[in-house]
């Protein structure tokens, strides 16, 4: 079993006992969707498949925060924004946009790529060399902001 499943699991235990009725929540949240793509894939998950469920977790937050900001709704955004951050504790940190660009500069050297026709494979290699690591806009952003 995936080191990052048990932890949460085991956190999810502490809240309950310490009747932390917000972390509760956000993890027993957390919990289902990871028991739903572990049925869903037929196996335990790895930490690299847990990491994916809990970004993609994180991404809807970021949504919900924005629709609830239009929304003029301040307290469902404020409560969306601190299940974000609880979830953000379990993702390792971000990379630099140095890194990625350097990352990606290495990608445009290698595949040949000229000019914003061969985004396509530049987008293919970079997607797969950061992938769970980097949100696929900010790569796409860079890498459009290099290619001539």
């Amino acid at each position: 079993m995936a080191k990052l499943t048990e932890q949460i699991r085991a956190e999810l235990t502490e809240a309950m006992k310490a009747k932390n009725a917000e972390k509760l929540s956000t993890l027993r949240m957390l919990q289902s969707a990871l028991k739903y793509q572990q049925i869903d894939a037929g196996h335990e998950l790895s930490d690299e498949e847990a990491l994916t469920v809990i970004r993609k977790a994180v991404k809807q937050r970021l949504d919900s925060i924005e629709q609830y900001e239009k929304g003029n709704r301040p307290e469902l955004a404020a409560k969306e924004r601190s299940e974000m951050v609880m979830l953000q504790a379990y993702l390792p940190p971000d990379l630099t946009d140095d890194e990625i660009e350097k990352g990606v500069r290495e990608i445009i050297a290698s595949t040949g790529a000229a000019s914003k026709k061969d985004m396509g494979k530049v987008m293919k290699e970079a997607t797969a060399r950061y992938k769970g690591l980097v949100d696929g806009r900010k790569i796409q952003e860079i890498v459009s902001r290099l290619l001539p």
